[in-house]
């Protein structure tokens, strides 16, 4: 019977690898999103001689919406990739930034919720800066209510992970002090 126990949770946690091939699939992504970007900040160019300063802001905003999607499906990757299928050795590199490695479930769900926070504020500013073409206020109300739902979710998730370090730093203490 430990023989079948054994083999079962082999099985179950070599399972993890069947994640690998979703992470490359998102850096196929990533790599349509950088085609897009290219082509994008191409049309961008192009257009800045003759646009008024109200299109140059929606330009650029729309830029700034691809790269925060971009850094979202990078952290995405590298986390994942760290946390379920192999521990990455930050002494064996050096020049890797900090934000891609060590990233626990706590940080993830912060970084995920600051990106797509960040995402909807850009969306907002650009329905602003275009309100003329976009002159629908129940669509309007509708990005900014999820803004905002985003907004409160990134509060209370900062709120639980904050209690819950300080209920382990106050277990820790009292393990300690009974040694």
């Amino acid at each position: 019977m430990r023989g079948i126990a054994h083999i079962v949770e082999a099985i179950v946690f070599n399972s993890r690898w069947l994640v690998a091939p979703f992470l490359l699939g998102l850096v196929i992504g990533l790599a349509a999103l950088a085609l897009k970007f290219l082509i994008k900040l191409a049309e961008f160019v192009m257009q800045i001689p003759a646009a008024p300063p109200a299109d140059v802001i929606v330009g650029i905003l729309t830029l700034v919406d691809l790269t925060l999607i971009a850094n979202l499906i990078v952290i995405v990757i590298c986390s994942s990739y760290e946390n379920f299928l192999t521990h990455i050795d930050p002494a064996k590199h050096p020049d890797w930034p900090d934000g891609l490695i060590k990233i626990g479930f706590s940080d993830l769900k912060q970084k995920l919720l600051g990106s797509i926070a960040a995402i909807a504020a850009v969306n907002v500013l650009e329905w602003f800066m275009d309100i003329e073409r976009h002159a629908d206020n129940t669509k309007l109300a509708w990005v900014v209510g999820i803004l905002l739902a985003f907004a409160v979710s990134m509060l209370i998730f900062s709120i639980a992970d904050r209690m819950s370090h300080s209920n382990e730093n106050r277990a820790s203490t009292k393990v300690t002090r009974q040694r």
